[in-house]
């Protein structure tokens, strides 16, 4: 099952993306420029394979729900997130704000 659900900031609207799977759920919430995602996010694959797509993303682990993954703080963040003020540590609210 795949759940889509808009969430509001001040800034825009983003989306917030759960998809069931067998054993886990991937979280997701994005905005036009960029996103936040569960631990099944790979930054590193993002920093260097793909880097030259200068993909704007942050992964949360440890995360069950979407409100989880925009409360907790960013294990890791892209080089792109970086350059925008997006660090880790942040939470995933803070980041989304960042990211409109």
């Amino acid at each position: 099952m795949i759940e889509v659900k808009p969430i509001r900031f001040e800034e825009g609207t983003a989306t917030a993306v759960t998809v069931y799977l067998p054993k886990t759920t991937l979280l997701s919430v994005s905005t036009d420029h960029g996103y936040i995602m569960c631990g099944a996010l790979d930054v590193g694959l993002l920093n260097t394979r793909l880097a030259s797509r200068e993909i704007l993303a942050g992964r949360a682990v440890g995360v069950k729900t979407i409100d989880e993954l925009l409360d907790a703080p960013l294990e890791s963040v892209t080089a792109t997130a970086e350059s925008r003020g997006i660090t880790a540590g942040m939470t995933g609210r803070d980041a989304i704000r960042k990211m409109f």
